[in-house]
Protein backbone atom coordinates (compact mmCIF):
# COMPACT_ATOMS: atom_id res chain seq x y z
CA UNK A 1 0.00 0.00 0.00
CA UNK A 2 0.83 3.38 -0.67
CA UNK A 3 1.83 6.38 1.95
CA UNK A 4 -1.09 8.37 0.76
CA UNK A 5 -3.18 5.54 0.98
CA UNK A 6 -2.72 4.06 4.24
CA UNK A 7 -3.29 8.61 5.57
CA UNK A 8 -6.51 8.52 3.28
CA UNK A 9 -8.14 5.36 5.04
CA UNK A 10 -6.71 6.43 8.34
CA UNK A 11 -8.93 10.18 7.46
CA UNK A 12 -11.68 7.64 6.84
CA UNK A 13 -11.23 5.88 9.97
CA UNK A 14 -11.26 8.80 11.72
CA UNK A 15 -14.66 10.40 10.13
CA UNK A 16 -16.26 6.90 10.65
CA UNK A 17 -15.69 6.97 14.97
CA UNK A 18 -19.36 7.74 16.41
CA UNK A 19 -17.80 9.75 18.89
CA UNK A 20 -16.67 12.58 16.00
CA UNK A 21 -20.36 12.66 14.92
CA UNK A 22 -20.38 15.17 17.97
CA UNK A 23 -17.21 17.38 17.02
CA UNK A 24 -17.48 16.91 13.34
CA UNK A 25 -13.79 17.58 12.97
CA UNK A 26 -11.94 17.80 9.53
CA UNK A 27 -8.20 15.85 10.17
CA UNK A 28 -5.30 15.85 7.16
CA UNK A 29 -2.37 13.17 7.73
CA UNK A 30 0.79 13.02 6.42
CA UNK A 31 3.84 11.04 7.18
CA UNK A 32 4.53 11.72 10.96
CA UNK A 33 1.91 14.61 10.91
CA UNK A 34 -1.79 14.91 11.75
CA UNK A 35 -3.78 18.17 11.24
CA UNK A 36 -6.98 18.70 13.28
CA UNK A 37 -9.77 21.17 12.86
CA UNK A 38 -13.31 22.09 14.85
CA UNK A 39 -15.46 24.58 14.36
CA UNK A 40 -16.69 25.64 18.04
CA UNK A 41 -20.38 25.64 19.55
CA UNK A 42 -21.54 26.55 22.87
CA UNK A 43 -22.17 22.53 23.23
CA UNK A 44 -18.17 22.42 23.82
CA UNK A 45 -18.38 25.17 26.99
CA UNK A 46 -18.53 24.40 30.60
CA UNK A 47 -20.78 26.50 32.85
CA UNK A 48 -18.33 29.94 32.77
CA UNK A 49 -18.99 29.97 28.97
CA UNK A 50 -15.86 28.19 27.63
CA UNK A 51 -14.43 25.17 25.72
CA UNK A 52 -14.39 22.44 28.51
CA UNK A 53 -10.93 20.83 28.73
CA UNK A 54 -11.77 17.70 27.26
CA UNK A 55 -12.53 19.25 23.66
CA UNK A 56 -8.70 19.94 24.55
CA UNK A 57 -7.40 16.71 25.32
CA UNK A 58 -9.83 15.21 22.38
CA UNK A 59 -8.02 17.87 19.61
CA UNK A 60 -4.43 17.15 21.32
CA UNK A 61 -4.30 13.49 21.31
CA UNK A 62 -6.25 12.56 18.17
CA UNK A 63 -3.58 15.05 16.49
CA UNK A 64 -0.53 13.01 18.19
CA UNK A 65 -2.37 9.81 17.84
CA UNK A 66 -2.96 9.95 13.70
CA UNK A 67 0.65 11.67 13.62
CA UNK A 68 2.00 8.19 15.46
CA UNK A 69 -0.44 6.16 13.36
CA UNK A 70 0.78 7.49 10.21
CA UNK A 71 3.85 6.06 10.56
CA UNK A 72 2.64 2.23 11.58
CA UNK A 73 0.88 0.56 8.64
CA UNK A 74 -0.44 -2.47 9.83
CA UNK A 75 -2.12 -2.00 13.57
CA UNK A 76 -4.13 0.61 15.39
CA UNK A 77 -1.73 2.33 17.85
CA UNK A 78 -2.44 3.22 21.41
CA UNK A 79 -2.45 6.09 23.39
CA UNK A 80 -0.53 5.04 26.68
CA UNK A 81 0.27 8.22 28.46
CA UNK A 82 -0.85 11.66 27.45
CA UNK A 83 -0.37 15.01 29.11
CA UNK A 84 -2.78 17.98 28.83
CA UNK A 85 -1.31 21.59 29.37
CA UNK A 86 -4.34 24.11 28.69
CA UNK A 87 -2.71 27.50 28.03
CA UNK A 88 -5.26 30.30 26.77
CA UNK A 89 -8.83 29.55 27.19
CA UNK A 90 -11.51 29.53 24.13
CA UNK A 91 -15.16 30.22 23.28
CA UNK A 92 -15.63 30.78 20.09
CA UNK A 93 -14.31 30.37 16.00
CA UNK A 94 -12.15 27.35 15.43
CA UNK A 95 -9.84 25.18 17.10
CA UNK A 96 -6.40 23.50 15.12
CA UNK A 97 -4.27 20.97 16.60
CA UNK A 98 -1.13 19.66 14.52
CA UNK A 99 0.47 16.77 15.96
CA UNK A 100 4.15 15.57 15.15
CA UNK A 101 5.81 12.48 15.88
CA UNK A 102 9.50 13.79 18.08
CA UNK A 103 10.72 9.97 18.39
CA UNK A 104 10.05 5.96 17.06
CA UNK A 105 11.52 3.34 18.58
CA UNK A 106 10.77 -0.37 18.33
CA UNK A 107 7.90 -0.33 20.91
CA UNK A 108 6.74 3.21 20.83
CA UNK A 109 5.91 6.21 19.20
CA UNK A 110 6.55 10.07 21.00
CA UNK A 111 4.15 12.73 20.08
CA UNK A 112 3.72 16.25 20.66
CA UNK A 113 0.57 18.62 19.51
CA UNK A 114 -0.20 22.29 19.66
CA UNK A 115 -3.80 23.43 19.50
CA UNK A 116 -4.40 26.96 18.17
CA UNK A 117 -7.29 29.36 18.40
CA UNK A 118 -8.66 31.08 15.42
CA UNK A 119 -6.38 33.78 15.26
CA UNK A 120 -3.37 31.32 15.04
CA UNK A 121 -2.71 31.34 18.87
CA UNK A 122 -1.47 28.77 21.04
CA UNK A 123 -4.07 27.92 23.33
CA UNK A 124 -2.84 24.35 24.99
CA UNK A 125 -0.08 21.61 23.85
CA UNK A 126 0.41 18.15 24.87
CA UNK A 127 2.57 15.02 24.58
CA UNK A 128 2.15 11.32 24.82
CA UNK A 129 3.31 7.89 24.22
CA UNK A 130 1.61 5.76 21.82
CA UNK A 131 1.92 1.92 21.82
CA UNK A 132 1.59 -0.78 18.48
CA UNK A 133 -1.92 -2.29 19.60
CA UNK A 134 -3.15 -5.56 18.29
CA UNK A 135 -5.87 -4.29 16.41
CA UNK A 136 -5.08 -4.87 12.26
CA UNK A 137 -5.97 -1.33 10.78
CA UNK A 138 -7.67 -3.74 7.98
CA UNK A 139 -10.44 -4.56 10.75
CA UNK A 140 -11.34 -0.80 12.26
CA UNK A 141 -14.47 0.40 11.22
CA UNK A 142 -13.52 2.98 8.27
CA UNK A 143 -9.99 2.35 7.33
CA UNK A 144 -10.95 1.54 3.77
Amino acid sequence: MTKPTHFSRLESMYAAAPVNKIYEPVMEVSEGEAVIEIELSEKYHHSAGGVHGSVYFKMLDDAAFFAANSLEEEFFVLTTSFTTYITRPVASGKMKAIGKVVNKNNSQFIAEAVVYDAKDREIGRGNGIFVRGKLPLVDAAGYV
